[in-house]
C-alpha cells in the first residue's frame, strides 16, 4: 500500500515471517518430488505424521489432458508393451486407478495403432479376446480386422469374424476390404458354390482405390484374365503397373539411400522396357507382413491346421507372410507347372513368385490324381 506521496507504508512483520515460511516450504516440498516422495527429507515426515499421501503433479492434471496424452501413445505405440504397461497398472492406490481407468478409456482404445495390437498366437487368451473386443467397440478399426481374421480363421468362428471384418471395411479399412473380397473369391466358410466373384472384384476395387498393393496387383490379375469382370488387359497392365509403382515408393520411403542412386544402380533393368518391376522383385525386400497375418502364421505353425472333424488335409498358403489356411479341401489354387504350391490369391501367388518360387518351379513329369489336383493359377 502506498500513500498520497506515492511511498510505501513498510510492511508488517508478520506478513514477512508468512511469505518466508511459505517460501521454505515450499523449498520442502520441490525437493521431496525430485528424490521420489520419500519421508527421508528432512522437514517431510513431521508435516505428515498420519502418512496421508501426499499430492503431486500427477494428481493435478486435468483428466482431458491425460487422455489425449495417451492417444498420443496409444496412436504412436511400437509394440503392445508400450500400451500394455498403462493398462496393467497396480491398483493398490488412487493414482494407479485412476491411470488404468483413463487408459481404458473409449477413446484411447479407439485409436490404438496395428502395431500397438500386435499379439502374438502364444500369449492369445480369453482375457486378451476381451480386450480387443473392447477396442472393437470403441471404434478401433484395427482391432475390428484383427479380431475378424483371429475368430474367421484361427477360432473358426465365421459368422464373428465376417461381421467384424465387415464393420472394419464399412470404415474404408483397405485391409480388411481384401480381405472379404478373398472370402468371396475362394467361397471362404461355405461351398464351391458360394463363391461371388463379382462381389469380389467390387471389393477388391474398393480396396484398390484406398491404395491396398494387393488389392491392385489382385484387380489387375481380373481384368487381364477376365476373372469376375470383364476382360481388359490394357487396364489390367495399368493397375499391375500401379502396385509395382506403390511397392517400389514404399521401399524407398523405408530405406536410407536416395531415388536417384536406385534408379542409377537399376538403370539396365528399367532400360528392358519390361513395364512390370516385379520380375525383378529379388531386389526388393519382402513387404511386412499385417499383425493379422503373423498371428495366423505363428498359430497355424503351432496348432496345424485341423481345427475340426475332417479338417486335417487342409493346407496354407504357400505365401510365408500370408497365413491364410483352407476352410474346405482344395479350396486354394495350384501351380500349373509345377503343382506343389497352392495360394489363396493371385496376389499371394505373384509375390511368392518373384520371393521364392521363381527359382524352385520346376515341370512335374506326371500328375497323380488329376481328378482331385484342384483349380490351377497361371504363372506369369
Amino acid at each position: 500500500m502506498r500513500t498520497r506521496r506515492g511511498l510505501c507504508y513498510p510492511r508488517p512483520q508478520w506478513a514477512v515471517e508468512e511469505e518466508e515460511e511459505e517460501e521454505r516450504r515450499s523449498r520442502k516440498r520441490r525437493r521431496w518430488l525430485l528424490v521420489g516422495g520419500d519421508d527421508s527429507v528432512p522437514g517431510m515426515a513431521e508435516e505428515n505424521p498420519a502418512g496421508d499421501r501426499r499430492p503431486d503433479f500427477f494428481d493435478g492434471l486435468p483428466d482431458d489432458l491425460v487422455v489425449s496424452i495417451l492417444c498420443k501413445l496409444s496412436a504412436s505405440a511400437a509394440s503392445p508393451s508400450d500400451l500394455v504397461s498403462v493398462l496393467i497398472t497396480r491398483i493398490g492406490c488412487d493414482r494407479c486407478k485412476r491411470l488404468h481407468g483413463l487408459g481404458t478409456n473409449p477413446l484411447v482404445l479407439s485409436k490404438a495403432s496395428a502395431k500397438s495390437l500386435a499379439i502374438r498366437a502364444k500369449n492369445w487368451s480369453e482375457s486378451t479376446d476381451r480386450f480387443f473386443k473392447r477396442c472393437a467397440d470403441a471404434g478401433n478399426l484395427e482391432a475390428c480386422y484383427i479380431l475378424g481374421m483371429i475368430h474367421f480363421y484361427c477360432l473358426q468362428d465365421r459368422g464373428s469374424g465376417a461381421s467384424l471384418m465387415a464393420q472394419a471395411a464399412m470404415g474404408s479399412h483397405a485391409a480388411a476390404l481384401y480381405s472379404l473380397a478373398v472370402i468371396q473369391f475362394n467361397g471362404s466358410g461355405g461351398s464351391k458354390g458360394d463363391k461371388d466373384l463379382r462381389a469380389g472384384v467390387a471389393l477388391c476395387a474398393r480396396a484398390a482405390f484406398l491404395g491396398h498393393i494387393d488389392a491392385l496387383r489382385e484387380l489387375g490379375h481380373c481384368l487381364q484374365d477376365g476373372y469376375g469382370v470383364r476382360r481388359n488387359v490394357a487396364e489390367g497392365r495399368r493397375f499391375l503397373v500401379q502396385a509395382n509403382a506403390r511397392e517400389l515408393a514404399a521401399v524407398l520411403s523405408a530405406s536410407s539411400a536416395p531415388p536417384s542412386a536406385w534408379h542409377h544402380h537399376h538403370r539396365h533393368l528399367l532400360a528392358s522396357r519390361c513395364s512390370l518391376l516385379s520380375d525383378f522383385g529379388c531386389s526388393l525386400p519382402a513387404p511386412e507382413a499385417h499383425p493379422a497375418n503373423r498371428f495366423m502364421v505363428q498359430w497355424f505353425a503351432s496348432n496345424g491346421t485341423g481345427g475340426g472333424s475332417g479338417d486335417e488335409g487342409l493346407r496354407l498358403c504357400s505365401h510365408r507372410g500370408c497365413g491364410r489356411p483352407e476352410t474346405r479341401r482344395q479350396e486354394f489354387r495350384r501351380c500349373s507347372v509345377c503343382g506343389a504350391v497352392n495360394y489363396c490369391s493371385r496376389a499371394c501367388q505373384a509375390l511368392h513368385w518373384k520371393l521364392a518360387h521363381k527359382a524352385e518351379c520346376a515341370p512335374m513329369e506326371r500328375w497323380l490324381d488329376a481328378g482331385d489336383a484342384g483349380e490351377a493359377v497361371v504363372m506369369d
